[in-house]
Protein backbone atom coordinates (compact mmCIF):
# COMPACT_ATOMS: atom_id res chain seq x y z
CA UNK A 1 0.00 0.00 0.00
CA UNK A 2 2.94 2.31 0.71
CA UNK A 3 4.12 2.18 -2.90
CA UNK A 4 0.72 3.46 -4.11
CA UNK A 5 1.04 6.42 -1.76
CA UNK A 6 4.46 7.27 -3.17
CA UNK A 7 3.21 6.89 -6.75
CA UNK A 8 0.24 9.16 -5.99
CA UNK A 9 2.41 11.84 -4.35
CA UNK A 10 4.97 11.72 -7.16
CA UNK A 11 2.21 11.74 -9.79
CA UNK A 12 0.59 14.80 -8.25
CA UNK A 13 3.89 16.65 -8.19
CA UNK A 14 4.69 15.54 -11.74
CA UNK A 15 1.34 16.74 -13.10
CA UNK A 16 1.77 20.12 -11.41
CA UNK A 17 5.33 20.39 -12.70
CA UNK A 18 4.18 19.52 -16.24
CA UNK A 19 1.59 22.29 -16.17
CA UNK A 20 4.00 24.80 -14.65
CA UNK A 21 6.93 24.07 -16.98
CA UNK A 22 4.72 23.87 -20.08
CA UNK A 23 3.03 27.17 -19.24
CA UNK A 24 6.26 28.94 -18.35
CA UNK A 25 7.98 27.87 -21.57
CA UNK A 26 4.93 28.68 -23.73
CA UNK A 27 4.70 32.15 -22.16
CA UNK A 28 8.33 32.84 -23.01
CA UNK A 29 8.67 31.18 -26.41
CA UNK A 30 5.11 31.12 -27.73
CA UNK A 31 2.98 28.27 -28.97
CA UNK A 32 3.72 28.07 -32.72
CA UNK A 33 6.07 25.17 -31.90
CA UNK A 34 5.46 22.88 -28.89
CA UNK A 35 8.53 24.13 -27.02
CA UNK A 36 6.94 23.40 -23.65
CA UNK A 37 6.35 19.74 -24.46
CA UNK A 38 9.84 19.45 -25.91
CA UNK A 39 11.40 20.88 -22.74
CA UNK A 40 9.23 18.58 -20.60
CA UNK A 41 10.14 15.47 -22.62
CA UNK A 42 13.88 16.17 -22.67
CA UNK A 43 14.04 17.12 -18.99
CA UNK A 44 12.04 13.99 -18.11
CA UNK A 45 14.61 11.91 -19.99
CA UNK A 46 17.36 13.47 -17.88
CA UNK A 47 15.42 12.87 -14.66
CA UNK A 48 14.56 9.24 -15.42
CA UNK A 49 18.04 8.44 -16.73
CA UNK A 50 19.69 9.91 -13.65
CA UNK A 51 17.24 8.61 -11.05
CA UNK A 52 17.02 5.02 -12.31
CA UNK A 53 20.79 4.79 -12.74
CA UNK A 54 21.53 6.36 -9.36
CA UNK A 55 18.88 4.36 -7.50
CA UNK A 56 19.98 1.17 -9.26
CA UNK A 57 23.53 1.62 -7.96
CA UNK A 58 22.47 2.55 -4.43
CA UNK A 59 20.94 -0.60 -2.96
CA UNK A 60 20.88 0.99 0.50
CA UNK A 61 18.29 3.55 -0.60
CA UNK A 62 14.63 2.86 0.04
CA UNK A 63 12.96 1.39 -3.09
CA UNK A 64 10.09 3.81 -2.48
CA UNK A 65 12.20 6.49 -4.19
CA UNK A 66 11.77 4.63 -7.48
CA UNK A 67 7.98 4.68 -7.04
CA UNK A 68 7.99 8.36 -6.07
CA UNK A 69 10.35 9.63 -8.79
CA UNK A 70 10.35 7.30 -11.79
CA UNK A 71 6.83 5.88 -11.65
CA UNK A 72 4.95 8.74 -10.00
CA UNK A 73 6.67 12.03 -10.83
CA UNK A 74 8.12 11.20 -14.22
CA UNK A 75 5.09 9.09 -15.17
CA UNK A 76 2.81 12.08 -14.72
CA UNK A 77 5.36 14.60 -16.00
CA UNK A 78 6.06 12.77 -19.28
CA UNK A 79 5.79 9.23 -20.61
CA UNK A 80 8.21 10.04 -23.42
CA UNK A 81 11.10 9.53 -21.02
CA UNK A 82 9.90 6.00 -20.23
CA UNK A 83 9.80 5.25 -23.94
CA UNK A 84 13.37 6.50 -24.33
CA UNK A 85 14.59 4.64 -21.22
CA UNK A 86 13.07 1.37 -22.39
CA UNK A 87 14.61 1.82 -25.83
CA UNK A 88 18.01 2.53 -24.26
CA UNK A 89 17.70 -0.46 -21.92
CA UNK A 90 16.87 -2.72 -24.85
CA UNK A 91 19.86 -1.35 -26.80
CA UNK A 92 22.13 -2.00 -23.81
CA UNK A 93 21.19 -5.69 -23.89
CA UNK A 94 22.35 -5.85 -27.51
CA UNK A 95 18.85 -6.40 -28.90
CA UNK A 96 19.26 -3.75 -31.59
CA UNK A 97 16.51 -4.96 -33.90
CA UNK A 98 14.05 -5.20 -31.00
CA UNK A 99 14.97 -1.68 -29.88
CA UNK A 100 14.51 -0.36 -33.42
CA UNK A 101 11.17 -2.15 -33.76
CA UNK A 102 10.00 -0.71 -30.46
CA UNK A 103 11.17 2.83 -31.23
CA UNK A 104 9.84 2.97 -34.78
CA UNK A 105 6.71 1.01 -33.94
CA UNK A 106 5.89 3.31 -31.02
CA UNK A 107 6.36 6.38 -33.19
CA UNK A 108 4.33 5.14 -36.14
CA UNK A 109 1.59 3.40 -34.14
CA UNK A 110 1.39 6.43 -31.85
CA UNK A 111 0.87 8.72 -34.83
CA UNK A 112 -1.79 6.41 -36.27
CA UNK A 113 -3.51 6.19 -32.86
CA UNK A 114 -3.44 9.98 -32.42
CA UNK A 115 -4.89 10.40 -35.92
CA UNK A 116 -7.55 7.77 -35.21
CA UNK A 117 -8.47 9.48 -31.95
CA UNK A 118 -8.71 12.84 -33.71
CA UNK A 119 -10.93 11.36 -36.42
CA UNK A 120 -13.15 9.74 -33.79
CA UNK A 121 -13.37 13.05 -31.94
CA UNK A 122 -14.38 14.82 -35.14
CA UNK A 123 -17.02 12.20 -35.97
CA UNK A 124 -18.54 12.22 -32.48
CA UNK A 125 -18.55 16.00 -32.13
Amino acid sequence: MQKYFFIAVGGSLGAIARYWVGSAVANRLGTKFPYGTLVINISACIIIGFSLTYLGKRAELNPAWRFLIATGFVGAYSTFSTYEWETLSTLRTGAFSMAALYAIGSLLLGLVAAWGGAVLGEVIS
